[in-house]
């Protein structure tokens, strides 16, 4: 199975469509067998939902989405965990292991810089505990 995290200085990147990296993992027999980071084509949830198929992805682990993107990911075949935060490899683990903190329902509405708003466009800065962890 391929797993693909929106990703930024180690931890889950919160918002979808401007995400400028992703983090892959190849999962064997219940094991991380590899990961890597490889950039984003550029941005906007139609373009990669259609990266992420043809590389292969069949989960994808991010935080805000929305349902544009949603729908995208859906057309695609890849099945999607939203609302996920903190450190990508220990969210991936929690995936394999089924103990993973998620919301079915999250979602990104607006782009605006108000306060409480749904997506946190500056997650790299707080790594929920997160030290970064080296691409492997």
């Amino acid at each position: 199975m391929k797993i693909a995290v929106t990703y930024q200085g180690g931890a889950v990147f919160q918002h979808f469509g401007h995400t400028q990296e992703f983090k892959l993992y190849e999962v064997q027999g219940g094991q991380v067998v590899g990961a890597q980071v490889i950039p984003a084509p550029g941005s906007g949830h139609g373009a990669l939902a259609g990266f992420l198929r043809e590389q292969g992805v069949q989960v994808l682990l991010c935080g805000g989405i929305g349902a544009g993107a949603k729908e995208a990911l859906a057309q695609a075949g890849i099945r999607l965990y939203g609302g996920v935060q903190g450190c990508a490899d220990d969210a991936v683990q929690a995936l394999i292991g089924g103990t993973l903190s998620y919301d079915p329902d999250a979602h990104c509405q607006g782009h605006g810089t108000h306060e409480n708003h749904t997506c946190n466009h500056h997650c790299g800065e707080d790594k929920g505990g997160c030290k970064g962890h080296a691409a492997q």
